[in-house]
């Protein structure tokens, strides 16, 4: 095992050995002298600045100075609300992830790990370096689906965003406020990427993840923000986030979700306050990853005929106006994406008449084709839509809990049920994508016969759930993990969380024991 210094240690470009204590040195030295420049050295931050901005394309030089200006820049009262509200989600799938084994398994790995005592690492005791915490953080978040997801962009940005900008805020010490615009910028650039690149059918044509390439654009995004970079700062910084991209479709394979939560969430928040750090410690890099020779385009896009399918102006597209995490979904079932709108036609169904889990004869749902693929007859009870189909016939409702216990699956009440599930890939639905509808049919015992077309599922931009409901489904994820008066305590400061002077306060909040 590591201990001391040798554990610290980090090789630098030239060959020198720097600890973390002096990267972190350097970089407050770099921030003092690019956040807070005064006299001659405004001036020659200032000439710097144009020098660095020449030859960059139009497209970049939008985009970075809208990210350095972020951190300072009010944003519109419904957008504040909104991101409170997948700040607060987004920490209950992390507290809630503890107890699922992948989430174990990233507490258990950073125990060992370790690093200085800077950010918490969330439904535990342990307090290590910002990049340690990070890695955790993410896999907490995603280690079930129990998290956030973007349509546009076929993402799951919170679980990167969020943690990302909580381990960098912790480090810096920087307001609530500012961890909200973080969290905000963090969505806005992170989905943009894809976007620009055909959304969904990026991962189809090239079968590398849009998962994984939104949440590195994104975790870089908000722990850049959160480090105060400038616009050049920034550039580098996507440099830097494009370097660090990866994930390839295979992750759907992954039976256990843990590579699917390291892909998705641990990894992408750890390179993102890598990325930050290093470019806050003076790392120099491309000006422009998104134009000039091998940019990323060239090299992630997808191709027809031998030509790039992709649109860089996507990337700054109404920034300001429109804001990505206003059109990111908060799941009411903790469940797979896929599964929500049939359970939201279940519930329907239980308003409308009494009946009981034997008087259904047969259940058909048609969903998309490639939804169909990801949750159909698969080993995880979460994102199996057979199995929560039984539960919600037996239970009228599906919970947490139901949704996890994998004895359950043998359970010969809920075989019974399963086998009147039949899943169907509907082309009516796949017209409908990258929207998650869905089309329930049941035949009851007696010859009645009820139908749903799930068009907007509840949680999404077009039915959104109410903070009364973001903050029920919350303090039942939290509660059961860390108690009812701490949950009481972290709901109450993030939803006031501008008033928050330094996003460490919330640390006693977010730990176990």
């Amino acid at each position: 095992m590591i201990h001391g210094e040798d554990k610290d240690k980090l090789a630098g470009s030239g060959g020198a050995i720097l600890t973390r204590r002096n990267l972190l040195e350097l970089a407050g030295l770099a921030f003092a002298a690019t956040v807070i420049p005064s006299g001659v050295a405004a001036a020659k931050a200032a000439a710097s600045e144009d020098e660095a901005a020449q030859g960059v394309s139009p497209v970049m030089d939008k985009l970075s100075k809208y990210m350095s200006e972020a951190g300072e820049r009010a944003l519109p009262d419904e957008v504040v609300e909104k991101t409170k509200h997948h700040i607060l989600d987004t920490l209950a799938a992390m507290i809630s992830g503890s107890e699922i084994r992948p989430g174990r398994a990233a507490i258990e790995f950073v125990r060992v790990y370790g690093g200085e005592e800077v950010a918490t690492v969330v439904a535990s005791n342990i307090v290590c370096g910002p990049i340690e915490a990070a890695l955790a953080n993410g896999v907490l978040a995603h280690a079930d689906e129990t998290d956030d997801s973007h349509g546009p962009s076929r993402s799951h940005p919170g679980v990167s965003v969020v943690p990302a900008a909580l381990a960098a805020g912790e480090q810096f010490g920087i307001s609530g406020k500012h961890f909200l615009r973080a969290v905000a910028l963090g969505y806005d650039v992170g989905a943009r990427v894809t976007m620009s690149m055909g959304g969904p059918g990026y991962q189809a044509m090239t079968h590398r993840s849009t998962h994984g390439t939104v949440a590195a654009f994104g975790a870089g995004a908000a722990a850049g923000c959160a480090a105060g970079l400038g616009a050049q700062q920034m550039r580098l910084l996507l440099d830097y986030s494009a370097q660090q991209t990866s994930g390839i479709g295979a992750w759907s394979r992954d039976a256990e979700h843990m590579e699917k939560a390291f892909l998705f969430g641990g990894k992408p928040a750890a390179g993102g306050v890598t990325a930050a750090m290093l470019v806050r410690a003076g790392w120099t890099g491309v000006d422009d990853i998104f134009s000039g020779p091998d940019n990323f385009f060239e090299a992630y896009a997808p191709r027809e005929n031998g030509v790039i399918k992709a649109d860089p102006t996507q990337l700054v597209e109404k920034l300001g106006e429109r804001y990505e995490i206003t059109r990111t979904n908060i799941k009411k079932w903790t469940v797979g994406s896929p599964i929500q709108a049939p359970l939201d036609a279940f519930a329907d169904f239980f308003k409308q008449r009494t009946f009981t889990a034997d008087d259904v004869r047969k259940v058909v749902v048609r969903i998309a084709s490639d939804e169909a693929n990801t949750v159909s007859n698969r080993d995880m009870p979460d994102i199996c839509l057979e199995y929560m189909v039984a539960v919600m016939l037996l239970d009228k409702t599906a919970s947490f809990r139901s949704a996890h216990d994998k004895a359950r699956m043998k359970d010969p009440a809920v075989l019974r049920q399963r086998a009147k599930v039949e899943i169907v890939a509907d082309p009516r639905i796949d017209a409908r994508r990258p929207k998650r509808e869905a089309i329930v049919e049941v035949t009851l015992a007696d010859g009645t016969q009820m139908s749903e077309w799930v068009r907007d599922v509840r949680g999404t931009a077009e039915n959104p759930m109410t903070r009364e409901e973001v903050v029920a489904k919350a303090r039942d994820l939290i509660s059961p993990v860390l108690g009812a008066t701490a949950s009481a305590a972290l709901i109450e400061k993030v939803l006031a969380i501008e008033n928050v002077k330094d996003v460490r306060e919330l640390r006693p909040a977010l730990r176990r024991g």
